[in-house]
């Protein structure tokens, strides 16, 4: 019996839509955005010459296996929640293109995976960074969600401690650097995550999560919030590059400033008008701040 082109494609087709669903579990934006984040940790920690680059490669392996393994189990535990917003309803588990023991079993193994990754080529330092940041994410921030407005201030700090995965596998010294550029990535988090929270507030209050903007509908706290996170990165984002001499330390001090400025007006503007245009042109800004600024602390000791 002769076999036709379309029953040859139809499994093909849907191995290819299966591994796009897996692709989509691990939230590939946020993975890029973190491996970006150690990238550049990795180059600041060493003044851009990493004693090894091949440890902050293997560093990125890793961190994307453990990140891939994180966002599924978050999705894996909000997979109800997720089917209740029109924003989510449409990933793998809530839209049942996946089932929930494909989605454990993946975190599972890439976990393991990543966590053998970077014990074995990297070091227990980087190992230990990477796990943290897999329980605050899942363990802590996720239940959280449903239960305070607590959940940003916990989900910033595990969104900024990939810093010290890139920090520990370049071999860089703890210390005001390092815990600075920390710091620029927990408060540039704040004016991100409201923005976000403003737009999204009746899809999170349907769903019963307790973000700020849902106990607070007149986005008023939220705002203040923003406004606070936003000033104090405007010093904070100078630090990083302090001893930098030459023009690179001095462009990075303008370009930063600039930057900082720019995303605390904008932030300033969501405070007063708390609408969603203002939400939409601070969340705009926060996705051109923190790439610059990154690009910025890669370059600088370059020039």
């Amino acid at each position: 019996m002769s076999t036709s082109p379309l029953t040859i494609a139809a499994p093909r087709q849907t191995a290819l839509a299966k591994a796009l669903d897996y692709l989509e579990l691990t939230k590939p934006k946020i993975a890029v955005l973190e491996l970006v984040v150690v990238l550049a940790a990795g180059f600041v920690a060493t003044w851009g010459q990493p004693h090894d680059p091949a440890l902050l490669l293997h560093a990125l392996v890793g961190t994307l296996l453990i990140a891939a393994s994180a966002s599924a189990a978050n999705q894996w535990l909000e997979r109800r929640l997720d089917a209740r917003m029109p924003r989510t309803a449409d990933r793998p588990l809530p839209a049942c293109r996946l089932s929930p023991a494909e989605a454990i079993a993946f975190s599972g193994l890439t976990l393991i995976a990543g966590a053998i990754y970077l014990g074995w080529l990297v070091n227990a330092a980087c190992l230990a960074w990477a796990l943290l940041t897999w329980a605050l994410y899942v363990l802590a921030y996720t239940p959280l969600k449903t239960v305070s407005t607590a959940n940003t201030a916990v989900g910033a700090v595990a969104g900024s401690l990939p810093v010290m995965i890139g920090w520990s596998a370049a071999g860089g010294a703890l210390g005001a650097r390092a815990a600075a550029l920390v710091l620029v990535l927990f408060l540039w988090q704040f004016p991100h995550f409201m923005a976000i929270a403003w737009l999204y507030r009746k899809d999170y209050a349907g769903a019963g999560y307790r973000m700020l903007t849902v106990v607070d509908p007149s986005g008023r706290r939220a705002g203040w919030q923003s406004v606070v996170a936003a000033l104090a990165l405007v010093p904070v984002s100078l630090i990083p590059m302090l001893g930098t001499a030459g023009v690179g330390g001095a462009l990075y001090a303008a370009g930063a400033s600039l930057l900082g400025i720019g995303y605390l007006a904008l932030a300033a503007r969501f405070w007063r008008q708390a609408d969603d245009r203002s939400a939409r042109l601070l969340l705009r800004g926060s996705l051109v701040y923190l790439p610059t600024l990154l690009v910025m602390l890669l370059l600088a000791p370059w020039i």
